[in-house]
């Protein structure tokens, strides 16, 4: 069954983000600066969903959650299907998997995942 195995955070200030979430759960965060990106360690490897914070990208930019799915094309079109929309298509993140960014039938945001470490 498809399960959250990512989440992603925008932030206006992602410093005072971070500190926010660390004081209140003790959340460790990791900057990857050729991304611009912070890794966030929520719990235990395999016992915790990890995360991800950004720079915010538009005000209506939220909270996104990444479905991890064995095919991404076919999930995608499921979406649609059922009246969703695809807002962003197939993305690479090299060396770790392809993503798609869809709204739901409220316009809620999420991501479908798909594990490749040939993603270029």
């Amino acid at each position: 069954m498809p399960t959250i195995c990512h989440f992603e955070i925008p932030a206006d200030d992602p410093p005072r983000c971070q500190k926010f979430y660390e004081s209140l759960f003790g959340w460790k965060f990791e900057h990857q600066p050729q991304w611009d990106y912070y890794g966030i360690t929520t719990g235990e490897p395999g016992k915790s969903v990890p995360g991800g914070m950004m720079k915010r990208q538009s005000p209506e930019h939220s909270v996104c959650n990444y479905i991890d799915v064995e095919d991404l094309e076919a999930s995608a079109a499921k979406v649609k299907e059922l009246g969703g929309q695809v807002v962003m298509e197939r993305t690479a993140v090299p060396g770790m998997g392809w993503f798609v960014i869809c709204l739901d039938t409220e316009n809620n945001p999420f991501g479908l995942w798909h594990c490749d470490e040939k993603a270029k």
